[in-house]
């Protein structure tokens, strides 16, 4: 699959994804490699209004999201792959008024899970905010409940 067919596809299931087009979140980069999302600063994520620093929430959905459509990178067909396992670890909060970017790689693929570990991080990648693990289940490729979200990313259309 073509890098450019990688990030339509990550893109249509981002904005298939109603929470993330309420946080403003983009697709930055998609290949065979991995994916990178962009969550914009903004005052409606801000958890300590006195320092301004992004809520952890937003920071974790920002990893979840983007270890789970890094699956996109890795597979040849789109399959709903929820969360089974997230594991977090902040090494220190975002610096107010600045994007967090969230990269996320498979590792592994078996024919029931796949593997994901990636990073949040501001300027540096080598600054990380937080490191992030997960599992995601693999649903195969005709799962009934989630025609219209696996209809929508494949169409390219807002479910």
């Amino acid at each position: 699959m073509s890098e450019q067919s990688i990030q339509e596809r990550a893109q249509r299931f981002l904005a298939a994804l109603r929470h993330c087009q309420i946080l403003g979140m983009s697709v930055q980069a998609a290949d065979g490699k991995g994916l990178t999302l962009r969550l914009p600063y903004a005052a409606h994520i801000v958890g300590n209004p006195d320092t301004g620093v992004i809520h952890g929430g937003a920071i974790t959905t920002l990893m979840d999201t983007t270890c789970g459509i890094s699956t996109v990178c890795v597979l040849p067909e789109f399959e709903i792959c929820p969360t089974l396992d997230l594991r977090i670890d902040y090494m220190h909060p975002a610096e107010p008024g600045k994007d967090v970017f969230g990269f996320a790689e498979c590792y592994r693929v078996t024919p029931n899970v796949i593997f994901t570990r990636g990073y949040a991080y501001q300027d540096d990648p080598e600054q990380p905010i937080a490191h992030v693990v997960g599992a995601f289940m693999r649903m195969g490729k005709a799962v009934q409940g989630g025609a219209a979200l696996k209809k929508s990313v494949q169409q390219g259309g807002a479910a």
